[in-house]
Order: C-alpha cells, then sequence, then structure tokens
C-alpha cells in the first residue's frame, strides 16, 4: 500500500522503524530519570526553606539555561554529525549528574552543576528532534512526534507520580544517582541503534552570526512565528507544576497529594495527544484547543480541593495537546539544511519561558497564595491564546 493509501499512521508502525527505536527508548530513559530528579529537587528546595519562592527558583533552573543554550548551542546539530551530538551530551550529563549526587557537593553547588545540565541539554535534544524526520518517511513523522511527545507526558507522569515514593526511600541525592545512570544508559542505545549520518552543514564555528540567523529564520516566517507564539503559552500551563507543592499544602494535603497534582497535567497531555494523532487533527485544530487550554486552572482560586483540581489541571493538560501540532509543523516547515538551527532556536525560547513562568509564579503565589496565582496565570493565558487566534492564519 502507498503512503497516499494509508490511513493515518499508528504506532505499532513508528516503533517498526529501528532508528526511531532507539531515540524512542534513549529518550524514554533519560527522560524518566531527569523528571525524579527534578521531584528531588523540588521537594529538598521546599523541605530547607519553606519558601515557595525558593521552590519555584530551583525547578525554574532546570528550564532558563535553555535560553543561552538553545540559540548558542543548538546549531551544533548542524554542524556536527547529530548522532555524536547526542552520545556526548549524554555521557557529559551523566558526569555531571553523578557528581549531583555526592552528599558532599552542597545545595549552592548542586544548582550550579544543574546550570550546566540544562545547557547540555540543549543541543541533544535539537539533535534528537532534527534526526527524527530522517528516520521516518513522510506518513509517519506526524505519528513519530505524537508518539515522542505522549512518551516524554508519560515518563513525567510516572516521574513525578513515583518521585515522592523512591525520593523519600532512597533520598534525593540517590534519586540523582538514578538519573545520571538514565543518561549513561541512553547514550549506549543511541550508540548502538541509530546510524551515522555526515552533518547537514559544513563549517565547525558556532557563532552569534549563525544563531542571529537562526533567530531571524523564525521570525521572518510568519508561519513559523506564529507556530511558535502558540507553542510559548505554555509559559501559562506550566505554573501549576513549580506550585504544585505549596498549593497541596494550601488544600491541607502533603506530598502524596502533590504528587497526584503533578500527575494531572502530564496524564491529560497523554489522552490528548492520542485523541489528536487518532482523529488525525491538523493544524486548524491548533487555535481552539489553546484558547481553551488554560481556561480550567481558573477554578484554582476557588480551593476546590485536590480532586477537582486534579480534574481541572487533566483537562489543561488534554487541551493542551495542540503543543504536538505546533511542534510537527514547525519542524516539518524549516528548511533540512537549518532544521537545528531553528528547532534549538524554538526550544530554547519555549523553555525558557517556561522557566519564566514559573520563576515569577512563585513571588506572586508568597504574595496572593498558590491557588490565587495559578488562577492568573490560566486566565491570563486565555487571553493570549485569544489575541493569537484572532491572527493565526494557515
Amino acid at each position: 500500500m502507498t503512503s497516499t493509501a494509508a490511513g493515518p499512521a499508528r504506532f505499532r508502525e513508528v516503533l517498526a522503524v529501528p532508528e526511531y527505536r532507539a531515540l524512542w527508548s534513549s529518550g524514554l530513559i533519560s527522560r524518566m530519570g531527569d523528571q525524579l530528579a527534578r521531584v528531588a529537587l523540588a521537594v529538598l528546595a521546599y523541605e530547607l526553606t519553606g519558601s515557595a519562592t525558593v521552590t519555584t527558583f530551583t525547578y525554574a533552573l532546570t528550564f532558563i539555561p535553555s535560553l543561552l543554550g538553545g540559540p548558542l548551542l543548538g546549531g551544533l546539530a548542524d554542524r556536527f554529525p547529530r548522532r555524536r551530538v547526542m552520545i556526548v551530551c549524554d555521557l557529559a550529563r551523566a558526569l555531571l549528574v553523578g557528581l549531583m549526587a555526592l552528599p558532599q557537593v552542597p545545595f549552592p553547588a548542586l544548582c550550579v552543576l544543574l546550570l550546566a545540565v540544562q545547557l547540555i541539554d540543549a543541543p541533544e535534544k535539537t539533535a534528537r528532534i532534527a534526526t527524527t524526520p530522517d528516520v521516518l518517511e513522510a506518513r509517519l513523522y506526524p505519528a513519530g512526534v505524537t508518539l515522542s511527545q505522549m512518551t516524554s507526558q508519560l515518563t513525567a507522569l510516572a516521574g513525578f507520580g513515583a518521585g515522592g515514593a523512591i525520593v523519600t526511600a532512597a533520598g534525593p541525592r540517590a534519586a540523582l544517582a538514578m538519573n545520571a545512570v538514565s543518561f549513561a544508559l541512553a547514550a549506549l542505545i543511541v550508540a548502538a541503534g541509530v546510524r551515522h549520518r555526515p552533518a547537514s552543514r559544513t563549517g565547525r564555528a558556532v557563532s552569534l552570526r549563525e544563531t542571529a540567523a537562526g533567530v531571524r529564520l523564525v521570525a521572518t516566517d510568519p508561519r513559523l512565528r506564529g507556530l511558535l507564539a502558540f507553542a510559548l503559552l505554555a509559559t501559562f500551563s506550566i505554573a501549576p507544576e513549580g506550585l504544585a507543592v505549596p498549593y497541596a499544602d494550601a488544600l491541607g494535603g502533603g506530598a502524596v497529594a502533590a504528587g497526584i497534582l503533578l500527575c494531572a497535567i502530564p496524564a491529560g497531555s497523554v489522552v490528548g495527544m492520542y485523541l489528536v494523532n487518532r482523529l488525525s487533527a491538523g493544524p486548524r485544530a491548533l487555535a481552539p484547543l489553546a484558547v481553551l487550554s488554560c481556561l480550567p486552572l481558573v477554578v484554582s482560586a476557588a480551593e476546590p480541593g485536590v480532586a477537582v483540581s486534579v480534574a481541572a489541571w487533566f483537562l489543561t493538560g488534554a487541551l493542551s495537546a495542540y503543543q504536538v501540532i505546533a511542534n510537527a509543523e514547525f519542524v516539518r516547515l524549516v528548511p533540512a539544511e537549518r532544521r537545528g538551527q531553528a528547532v534549538g532556536v524554538a526550544a530554547s525560547a519555549l523553555t525558557a519561558v517556561q522557566g519564566v513562568g514559573v520563576l515569577l509564579s512563585g513571588p506572586l503565589a508568597d504574595l496572593a497564595g498558590p491557588p490565587a496565582a495559578i488562577a492568573v496565570y490560566g486566565a491570563a493565558g486565555t487571553v493570549a491564546a485569544l489575541l493569537l487566534a484572532r491572527s493565526w492564519r494557515l
């Protein structure tokens, strides 16, 4: 059957491609360790300070470095073979996180190491995303993107859900050691399962001029610019993750309630992404889903209890599945020889605004309370999405 005759691709078809399977499984393993480490760091920060500001600042450290890492280092995925970039970055992160797991390392030094780990994350993520269109044919590519993002959410769900129990049983340093092992395993899987391909562009230097060219490419193309703008709405829907611990405390819950709340948005995202792929939702569904995605968070202002909050956050996650549409369209539209650079710019912008969103939510929560802070983010995200939807053109 030809690609045009066959309908929407199924996930089993995507996983039948050996190279994609290696990309997918290595990402799964490293992401699981990453989420476990985030829970450990957030719990440790809140236990030491009792401050929502410090907690969200620590969580934001896992996002903000990409403001520099993506534009400056993302181009490495074009200048060097992408397989090599993934392997070297994963091994470097394994070493750095291994140092973080040592009990002699104080909390401030741990934060510095965390910054370095997140800088290295940018070129690895860019190389992984840019390699995906090379290993999947056009019909399989949208399903491959959806499966990768679903897996990311599932690992976040499992990491957050089990994180509290593992940190309690083994301690935060042991959780960090598990993260280091996950990076090493990811590097081995990529080395064994992904084929070497030459760099997509000649030359070795990654300069500010090259970075500026990547920014220009995105900024001057109305389609790319619009898709990125929709993706950046995640700055509003990310607030509940950074405030889950103090929000659970405001509702009278503890670490278990916080873990359940942290699971809600990733769980909703998995369901939403599955439906987007199953229904073959295309760019026309982007704006409506984006407008509705943050609205359920407004209910948090009423402090409705854990059960209702979980339902509202789950719905936000499900509606946020528009992100998979924006992601697939963005990568599809970028020229292959500029893919790493453009994806690096977009990924860094997305990660950075999420970090800023989390960072600013802490002081707002200390001032007005976590429930009100989350509701403000929900309302602001809805208004921003409405403004984007008015000017969006396919």
